[in-house]
């Protein structure tokens, strides 16, 4: 007797960053496409101040009033994001997420598996991922390869500037799963925070 399924595992990804920049996470079927974008948001820490949609079929999807504020005619109409569930997908759809218009951060989001839980999940969770997301307004993909070469070298000009502005600390290689697991149970939440900056990793006690 086939049981219905409960939860999508999605596997979502930066593009044009190499290494890939990724997050798997275990999200409630119900979900609706704003909820996935919250959802996104906190697995990469994104600040979600920008304007975002996605893209499915060539269509655009998101909040249809704030995108549709200052569009022409010859825009492409944008559907409503809350009209559209993990469950009306197929297993290996692929959508197109798209977050800050201006630097340009397009990520890929497949979904890979429906599962069927004992439990049925009421918040997402992160069960693997890689690297740390680029810097917020860092420039797009262009914009952070100049980043990561400027902090690489403390003899470039902009180097002390650049440590200031990133919190004194980037690490391209961090991810915590413990604090993205948390941070994306709280995804849904009205007051969730986020972290403006990486952890500074912690120094050993003198002897």
């Amino acid at each position: 007797m086939c049981k219905t399924p409960n939860a999508a595992l999605i596997r979502v990804s930066i593009d044009e960053i190499n290494p890939d920049v990724w997050r798997r996470l275990i999200l409630p079927i119900h979900w609706n496409l704003e909820q996935l974008h919250l959802g996104i948001q906190a697995a990469f820490n994104w600040w979600n101040y920008h304007l975002y949609e996605f893209r499915i079929g060539g269509l655009r999807y998101g909040d249809v009033e704030i995108l549709t504020e200052d569009a022409t005619d010859e825009d492409p109409r944008v559907f409503d994001q809350t009209e559209v569930r993990l469950l009306d997908f197929e297993e290996g759809a692929v959508l197109r997420y798209h977050y800050d218009f201006g630097d340009g951060w397009r990520h890929t989001v497949a979904i890979e598996e429906f599962l069927t839980l004992a439990t049925a999940p009421k918040q997402g969770s992160c069960i693997a991922g890689e690297r740390a997301r680029p810097p917020e307004d860092v420039g797009g993909v262009s914009g952070y390869e100049r980043f990561l070469d400027i902090i690489a070298d403390p003899g470039d000009p902009e180097f002390e500037e650049t440590m200031r502005w990133c919190g004194g600390h980037f690490d391209p290689e961090w991810f915590d799963l413990a604090m993205t697991d948390k941070d994306l149970r709280n995804a849904l939440r009205s007051n969730a925070k986020r972290r403006l900056y990486q952890p500074k990793p912690k120094t050993a006690p003198k002897k």
